[in-house]
């Protein structure tokens, strides 16, 4: 099967994918976007983020990206095609903007009001999300909160559905039913030149940690599928019915 590679969402690191690299029993590894992790310091930009990512691919690859990191894992594909065998984009398909930029730009002026920067705060928000262990993982990773700022200024003019349109490999769209970032999916959907949408239900949008076997799963029957042979173009959805690719439970 084609290797994987993970990028992680925003404040976190490539540690938030700890489960995921343990479950799979399949080559992969998870980056540090600048800014981030063993990268905190430095500046966060969309096109050094993007060529981090392209930097970690050794081979084409199944490059599967949550919240921030799935807008990364969409302009790498879109500047490196080459390197990106295929795409899951999770929690990643709310149009770029102020109705997404401003509550990020809030929660950082708050955060860093508080004594500690907020780091006492987003450690308890971390460890009510997601299962003790890797809670764990993800604040011995370290929580950069310091890099809002800088994310939401490279995102200002970021075009993400010309990003994905410009890509011409297989996506997989995957949005828990309960997460605020799905809002604009058939859009994204639109814009795929090979995609499908997989709608979890009961899932929010911490998804791909919270229920890491079923969305394991799907990396591995997304692999599966570009390794033994080429997707179907045709546009696909996944709701309340998942497809056998998918197998995700819908309890």
């Amino acid at each position: 099967m084609v290797p994987v590679v993970f990028v992680h969402g925003i404040r976190l690191s490539g540690a938030a994918w700890t489960e995921q690299l343990e479950l799979l029993g399949h080559p992969a590894k998870a980056v540090d976007l600048p800014g981030h992790g063993t990268r905190r310091g430095e500046r966060f930009t969309l096109a050094a983020a993007a060529g981090a990512v392209a930097e970690a691919i050794d081979e084409p690859a199944l490059v599967v990206g949550h919240s921030l990191g799935g807008y990364l894992a969409i302009a790498a594909a879109a500047r490196y095609p080459e390197r990106v065998a295929g795409l899951v984009v999770a929690g990643s398909t709310f149009l770029p903007g102020r109705a997404l930029e401003t509550p990020f730009r809030v929660a950082h002026r708050l955060l860093t009001r508080l004594p500690d920067r907020g780091e006492r705060l987003s450690r308890w928000q971390f460890r009510s999300a997601l299962p003790p262990k890797l809670a764990d993982a993800v604040i011995g990773g370290g929580i950069a909160t310091e890099v809002i700022p800088d994310v939401a200024e490279a995102f200002a003019d970021f075009d993400v559905l010309a990003e994905l349109a410009a890509y011409p490999g297989p996506a997989w769209l995957v949005n828990g039913s309960r997460d605020h970032f799905r809002r604009h999916e058939r859009r994204f959907l639109d814009a795929c030149a090979d995609g499908r949408l997989v709608n979890v239900p009961k899932a929010g949008h911490y998804l791909p940690m919270v229920r890491g076997k079923e969305f394991a799963q799907l990396v591995l029957d997304a692999a599966r599928s570009l390794s033994i042979s080429p997707v179907s173009s045709e546009r696909s959805e996944s709701c309340s019915e998942p497809s056998e690719a998918a197998q995700f439970s819908t309890g």
